[in-house]
C-alpha cells in the first residue's frame, strides 16, 4: 500500500468523488416539477431525466470497473469526472439556448451517467486498495456518509440555484467536477502495479470463480443495496411531488424538507461506518435490523398524511438505510482480491444505479395506482431483502484474523 503523506486530504479526496456523483440526481429532484412545466413534458418524461442518467451509469460501470482493474483507478476517475462535467454543460446549454431542449438535456444526462460510472464505485475500490482492516471500514463509512451528505445538501443547492434560473444546476456540475479532479490529481497516490494485468480471458475466469463461490451472498447484498437506493429516490420523487401539489411548498423550504430524511441517513452511515471495524457478525445484524426498520416505516406510512408525523415515521427508514449501506459496502469491498475488486464493486454500483433509475418511474406509476399499495409493496421489498441477507450470509466463528485478511476468508456461505 502506498504511503499517503496527507491521509486526511487523501480521505477527503476519495470522499469528494461520491459527493460529486449524488449531485447528479439529488440536486435536480427539487426542480423536476418546474422542469416539467418549462419543457411542457409529461410526468413520465420528467422522471426520465433521473432514469437515463442512472441507466447509462449502470451499463457503463462494469466496463469502467474492468478498466480500473487493468490500468489504475485514477486513470478512470479523472476522465470520468471530466465527461460528467461536460454533460452538465451540454444540458445547461440546451435548456438555455436549444429549440429541442428536452432531447439535448437527455443527451447531456446520458453523458453524465457514463461519467458517473467512473466515480463512486471506483472510489470504493480505491478505498479498499489504500486502506486495510478497521481503517478500511471507517473510510468506506466516510465514503457512504459523503454520498449521503451529498444527498442532504444537493436538494438545498438545487433549490438555491433555481432561484437564479431553473436550469442553473446544470452549469454547477463542471465546477464541482473540477474541484474533485484537482483533489484526485494532487492528493491520491496509487501503488504502481507490480505485475502486468492478466489477459482478458484469465480475468473473466477469475471473476467467474469469485461469483461461483460468493454468488449467493453477493446476490443478496446487491439486491439490498439496489433496493435501498430504489426506495430512497422513489420516496424523494413522491415527496417532491406532494410538497408542491398538495402543500404548495417550493423553493429553498422544499429543498430543506427533502434534506431531512437524508440527514438522518447520512449521520447513521457515518456512525455505523466508524464503529463496525471488521466485525462481520455485527455487520450482518445491522443489515437485518436496518431492513426491518425500513419495512416497519414504509408499512406505517400508509396511516400518515400530515407532514410532521409522515416525516417522523419516514426518518425511521432513513436510519435503517444508514445502517445497511456501510455494512454492505464493507462486505463487498473486502470480499475479493484487489486485482478484481474494481469489477465487483463496480457491478455493485451498477445495480445501485439501476435502483435509482427505476425508482422515480415506478413510484410515479404506483402514485397513480394506490398510495397504500405503493408503501406496502415497498415494505414487502425491504422485508424480502432482510430475509435474504439473514439466510444467505453466514459468518464463521473463527479466531481474530490478521489485519490484512480479506473478509471472504472469514465468511462461509450457504
Amino acid at each position: 500500500m502506498p504511503k499517503q503523506k496527507h491521509k486526511g486530504l487523501t480521505i477527503a479526496s476519495i470522499g469528494s468523488i461520491p459527493l460529486i456523483l449524488v449531485l447528479g440526481n439529488s440536486m435536480l429532484i427539487p426542480i423536476l416539477p418546474k422542469m416539467k412545466t418549462e419543457l411542457n413534458v409529461t410526468q413520465f418524461q420528467t422522471s426520465l431525466i433521473i432514469s437515463v442518467f442512472s441507466i447509462a451509469a449502470a451499463i457503463s460501470i462494469p466496463i469502467l470497473g474492468y478498466l480500473s482493474d487493468r490500468f489504475s483507478r485514477k486513470a478512470v476517475i479523472i476522465p470520468a469526472l471530466i465527461l460528467y462535467g461536460s454533460g452538465g454543460l451540454l444540458a445547461g446549454a440546451a435548456a438555455a439556448w436549444f429549440s429541442n431542449a428536452y432531447t439535448w438535456i437527455l443527451a447531456g444526462r446520458i453523458m453524465q451517467g457514463m461519467g458517473a460510472a467512473g466515480t463512486a464505485p471506483i472510489a470504493m475500490a480505491l478505498a479498499g486498495d489504500l486502506f486495510k482492516g478497521g481503517e478500511q471500514s471507517k473510510v468506506l463509512g466516510l465514503v457512504e456518509a459523503s454520498n449521503g451528505f451529498g444527498k442532504v445538501i444537493s436538494p438545498i443547492i438545487g433549490s438555491l440555484l433555481a432561484l437564479l434560473f431553473w436550469y442553473a444546476a446544470f452549469f454547477a456540475f463542471p465546477i464541482f467536477c473540477l474541484l474533485s479532479v484537482l483533489l484526485t490529481i494532487f492528493f491520491i497516490k496509487e501503488k504502481k502495479a507490480e505485475k502486468e494485468p492478466p489477459p482478458v480471458k484469465k480475468y473473466i475466469k477469475g471473476l467467474v470463480s469469485v461469483f461461483k463461490t460468493e454468488g449467493r451472498w453477493l446476490f443478496a447484498a446487491y439486491l439490498t443495496g439496489a433496493s435501498c437506493l430504489f426506495t430512497l429516490f422513489g420516496i424523494l420523487f413522491y415527496i417532491s411531488d406532494i410538497l408542491e401539489k398538495d402543500h404548495h411548498i417550493d423553493g429553498l423550504l422544499k429543498g430543506a424538507i427533502l434534506a431531512i430524511p437524508l440527514l438522518f441517513m447520512t449521520t447513521t452511515s457515518y456512525i455505523t461506518g466508524s464503529n463496525i471495524g471488521k466485525k462481520m457478525s455485527l455487520m450482518k445484524k445491522l443489515i437485518v435490523i436496518g431492513c426491518l426498520l425500513m419495512t416497519a416505516s414504509f408499512a406505517s406510512l400508509v396511516f400518515f398524511t400530515k407532514l410532521l408525523p409522515f416525516f417522523a415515521v419516514l426518518v425511521v427508514s432513513s436510519i435503517g438505510t444508514g445502517l445497511v449501506l456501510p455494512c454492505i459496502n464493507s462486505f463487498i469491498t473486502g470480499s475479493v482480491p484487489s486485482d478484481r475488486r474494481g469489477f465487483v464493486t463496480s457491478l455493485y454500483g451498477s445495480v445501485r444505479f439501476l435502483g435509482v433509475a427505476i425508482g422515480p418511474p415506478i413510484f410515479s406509476t404506483l402514485m397513480e395506482w394506490s398510495r397504500s399499495g405503493m408503501f406496502l409493496s415497498t415494505a414487502g421489498l425491504t422485508l424480502l431483502c432482510g430475509i435474504l441477507c439473514m439466510m444467505l450470509i453466514r459468518v464463521a466463528k473463527k479466531k481474530p484474523a490478521e489485519e490484512n485478511d480479506s473478509l471472504f476468508e472469514k465468511l462461509q456461505f450457504t
